[in-house]
């Protein structure tokens, strides 16, 4: 097994100066990915819809002017995406573009599966019309398997599922990845053809810069600067927080190892979520960052809303094994440094993107301050 610094430090370094095309850049993983890109020296290049807050991380923290290119399409046209692969030539490509959002799926189920599957499959075929060696990074979600409110985690090789439109349609992403893998891009063969496809599937993610609707975070942060109580759908879901550097950290280790032909093993599935530690209530977010605000309250909402799941764990032993890769934030942790981030930004800050990097550059110093790799056993969940 790696030890951290040498894995951060070996792995990270291989983006400089390579190409990198990221689909969903103006969405908040995208945004968060693609500043960490650019400070690790790689020219990146973004495909997205435009950004549909001012007040987001792609907005606030100005990744535009970081990115080699800032390109404004959907990715459910495949002409376009194909001469986006042409011009940039990616070495590595990070899929995030989607429908993220699980109560949406149910007002719009058919541009939901269009955008999170057949937009899979279009970034899939320009890859494979392309021909040229790359390392693709499928980003899916916990919520892909087939659930049976389980107390245990769901490891890789558990069965895909999805009771809902968003959950059926990100399993659906995964089965179209493995088909591509299987059939175009052998894993046995990757010496030849230079492809590596991986999916990954990360479990619910905070961190500050997400407005998106619908979402735990910036309901609270609304709420709190209207000096209102938040409404609350599911108080006692229990669900595996972690700030979005840590699953980001996973998607460029797998990268990292895709990109050399001698790892094909890279080429699969993975988890990222955090130890037994950061699977919390909702209601245990909700009290914890109002304490770290210093303010707020909550409600339930008393309304009857369409299925969620109320347990989901996520098994990360895989990749704590083979990528050597662990949670590095624990829940305290990484809900403060989520307050100090909107703190902030409420506090007229002129200059998110520093709050960003400043993030970044505190998240690597505290992997490598680690002294040993934390014990197998802890992790799986």
């Amino acid at each position: 097994m790696k030890n951290k610094s040498e894995h951060v430090g070996s792995s990270l370094s291989c983006f400089q100066g390579r190409n990198v095309l990221v689909t969903g850049h103006t969405g908040f993983k995208g945004a968060w990915l693609s500043m960490w890109l650019h400070e690790l020296g790689a020219n990146v290049f973004g495909y997205s819809l435009p950004p549909d807050n001012e007040q987001g991380v792609f907005q606030a923290a100005k990744i535009s002017s970081l990115l080699s290119d800032d390109i404004h399409a959907d990715i459910r046209d495949p002409a376009k995406l194909t001469n986006v692969f042409h011009d940039v030539r990616p070495d590595v490509v990070f899929h995030l573009a989607a429908q993220p959002l699980v109560r949406e799926s149910y007002a719009i189920p058919r541009e939901t599966h269009e955008t999170n599957y057949m937009g899979t499959c279009n970034v899939l075929e320009a890859v494979r019309e392309r021909s040229q060696a790359c390392a693709v990074v499928i980003v899916t979600t916990d919520k892909c398997y087939e659930n049976k409110e389980q107390v245990w985690g769901y490891r890789e090789n558990d069965r895909l599922g999805g009771h809902d439109p968003y959950s059926a349609s990100k399993a659906a992403a995964e089965i179209v990845a493995a088909s591509y893998r299987d059939s175009f891009f052998p894993v046995n063969q990757m010496h030849e053809h230079g492809v590596g496809i991986a999916t990954a599937r990360a479990g619910n993610v905070i961190g500050g810069g997400d407005w998106a609707k619908d979402r735990i975070i910036p309901d609270m942060v609304r709420s709190l600067i209207e000096k209102k109580a938040v409404d609350i759908r599911n108080p006692h879901a229990v669900r595996p927080w972690q700030h979005v550097l840590e699953p980001l950290h996973g998607y460029l280790s797998i990268a990292s190892q895709l990109l050399d032909s001698r790892v094909p093993s890279a080429s699969t599935a993975w988890n990222f979520g955090p130890g037994p530690e950061g699977h919390k209530t909702v209601g245990d977010l909700v009290s914890l960052f109002h304490e770290l605000w210093g303010d707020g309250d909550w409600e339930p909402d008393g309304v009857e809303h369409p299925h969620e799941t109320s347990f989901l764990s996520l098994a990360i032993d895989k990749a704590v094994n083979q990528l050597g890769w662990t949670p590095t934030w624990n829940f305290r942790k990484t809900v403060s440094k989520t307050v100090e981030w909107y703190r902030s930004q409420q506090g007229n800050a002129t200059n998110m993107q520093e709050s960003c990097r400043a993030d970044i550059t505190a998240f690597i110093s505290d992997i490598n301050n680690s002294q040993s790799q934390p014990l197998l056993k802890q992790y799986a969940a």
